[in-house]
């Protein structure tokens, strides 16, 4: 049921949005030369995957997590797609494809090894990767990895239909700071 509607959600938000995409990317033309930010994250059953967002820092930020970047990293248009989680819609084709879900676990990189040690303990790899979820809604982030994890396992348990509805809309509407920067 989830899967479906992931799929059909991810669907009509790529045919619908594609004016907004279209507008960012040349906005973050102008910003960083290259709007759309691709990294390799960890997914369901720890399978490598290639993540798609739109670019909030220079090309040349080191790959790691977002909570040990500083805050002079992110550039003016990236400072406003966080804020409104515009950020994130390129995701929606790594929905689309399977490799995450709407709802779900943030994907994290191969570097934060704590956070994997944690996640593996939990199960928390047993499901996709998520665009939002409950510790996003939370405002948890990677900064801290037990915390995290801990949430992630609380929702895997405890996810239904009627949950899975309320972190989107708790996230569209506004809920969550995202990562700490």
């Amino acid at each position: 049921m989830i899967r479906t509607l992931d799929f059909l959600f991810a669907l009509f938000g790529l045919l619908f949005l594609w004016p907004v995409f279209i507008v960012i990317c040349l906005v973050g033309y102008f910003d960083t030369g290259a709007p759309v930010f691709r990294q390799t994250r960890v997914g369901r059953n720890q399978q490598p995957f290639t993540l798609v967002k739109f670019r909030t820092m220079p090309v040349e930020t080191k790959s790691v997590a977002t909570h040990l970047v500083g805050a002079s990293s992110v550039t003016k248009l990236g400072g406003f797609l966080r804020k409104t989680k515009l950020d994130e819609l390129p995701q929606l084709w790594n929905v689309l494809k399977g490799e995450m879900s709407l709802v779900g676990p943030r994907p994290c990189l191969y570097n934060q090894e704590e956070l994997i040690t944690e996640r593996q303990s939990r199960g928390v790899f047993d499901v996709r990767p998520g665009i939002t979820g409950l510790a996003q809604v939370n405002e948890i982030d990677m900064s801290t990895p037990v915390n995290l994890a801990e949430w992630d396992q609380k929702m895997i348990e405890t996810l239904t239909t009627k949950l899975y509805f309320t972190y989107i809309f708790q996230t569209v509407l506004g809920k969550g700071a995202g990562d700490r920067v």
